[in-house]
């Protein structure tokens, strides 16, 4: 069903949350704008498959009768875009949600496995890739369109099924309790501006007093491009930041001898930003921003990682769990390297199926060796 009405809208709503679960998938363009821009709107319950047109209909906050009702599980396949749009758009986090890609890695699938392998995996079907690159913007839409973007939710249901009873018999549905919360948090859908300065390109070849001008710079470029909503890129660059940031500038004439600078900001937003970026040179360096350490200081462990690898990987291929979702590298070197805080690995369901073994590995209360071919860990007496 297209839905091209507000008051078709409502009525699905209504029949919605008689439903067990809510598919949902969205088509959306972000090339020149801040925030994503919704053209489509796809959802599937236990009887129907709808294309909900944005353009047409009035008001999405009408969906929040159905996005919020806690008798209705929302069902994504690697969510985080589509409930960032939600957000946007439609006014509300969906509660409660089951995401199937991060559930395919309990069932022995790769951590990012996409749609279209889940699909064939569990349904048996393959998809079409005709439409993967269309222009959602555009009206009308064709009948591969429309066929292709209902293809994206109508298998999600069935493939919830089918994991949420295999997590159950294997005793893991409750492990996804903490990925899923996380993702039900408004805060992780809001961009940190004055963390922004960590994902700029080539950051690691500036000194700490010009990472505090380039945080405050990152800073005042997302403000902007979230104000006009366009891409980051369009104020600056990465590159015009750090470039900037490395002749330590003082004045708009400083400022405006990096390349393309002159072009992109008036003569009022250069004042603005040789402003901020004056205070944080000048500066205490308590202020001035650290990137995270790179073990340079601390012990080289490669050949402890490479045991407690070993491990890892031999409980992982035991549970038929993909190796990077029960533990990371970063995980992994920060225990062999004493850490026991605040680390993934060491809490919850992880913690149970391999991280008190791995502790215990460390502190010589087991032995990892290999018997009749196969590594085992065993107690030492």
């Amino acid at each position: 069903m297209y839905i091209a009405s507000q008051a078709d809208l409502e009525a699905f709503v209504e029949r919605a949350r008689t439903s067990s679960i809510l598919a949902i998938d969205t088509e959306f363009l972000r090339e020149k704008t801040y925030y994503p821009k919704l053209c489509l709107l796809q959802m599937a319950t236990d009887d129907e498959v709808v294309i909900i047109d944005p353009f047409e209909v009035d008001d999405l906050a009408a969906l929040r009768l159905v996005l919020e009702d806690d008798d209705v599980v929302k069902v994504f396949h690697a969510g985080h875009q589509d409930i960032e749009i939600l957000i946007y758009d439609g006014g509300c986090v969906p509660r409660p949600i089951c995401d199937t890609q991060v559930a395919a890695a309990l069932l022995g699938q790769t951590q990012q496995v996409g749609y279209a392998a889940l699909v064939h995996s569990v349904c048996g079907v393959k998809l079409k890739k005709t439409d993967s690159f269309t222009d959602w913007s555009a009206r009308p839409l064709s009948e591969s369109q429309l066929e292709y973007a209902a293809d994206d939710v109508v298998y999600l249901p069935k493939m919830y099924a089918a994991m949420t009873e295999q997590l159950e018999e294997k005793g893991r549905l409750h492990w996804l309790d903490v990925e899923f919360e996380e993702m039900m948090k408004p805060e992780s859908y809001i961009p940190d501006e004055q963390d922004r300065w960590r994902r700029l390109k080539h950051i690691g070849q500036l000194s700490c007093r010009q990472m505090a001008a380039a945080r405050e710079m990152a800073a005042w470029r997302e403000i902007e491009a979230r104000k006009r909503n366009v891409p980051r890129r369009w104020v600056l660059t990465d590159e015009q930041i750090v470039e900037s940031c490395r002749r330590e500038p003082r004045s708009i004439d400083d400022l405006f001898m990096v390349r393309g600078i002159r072009e992109r900001l008036t003569t009022r937003d250069a004042r603005a930003v040789i402003e901020l970026v004056r205070s944080a040179l000048d500066s205490a360096p308590d202020t001035w921003p650290q990137l995270p350490s790179t073990g340079r200081n601390e012990p080289n462990v490669d050949i402890e990682v490479e045991m407690l690898l070993a491990i890892v990987r031999m409980r992982a291929r035991e549970n038929n769990i993909a190796l990077p979702t029960l533990a990371s590298s970063a995980d992994l070197t920060a225990i062999a390297r004493g850490h026991r805080d605040d680390i993934d690995l060491l809490k919850g369901w992880r913690k149970e199926l391999v991280g008190d073994e791995l502790v215990e590995f460390l502190e010589g209360r087991t032995a990892l060796r290999i018997e009749d071919g196969k590594p085992v860990v065993k107690p030492l007496t």
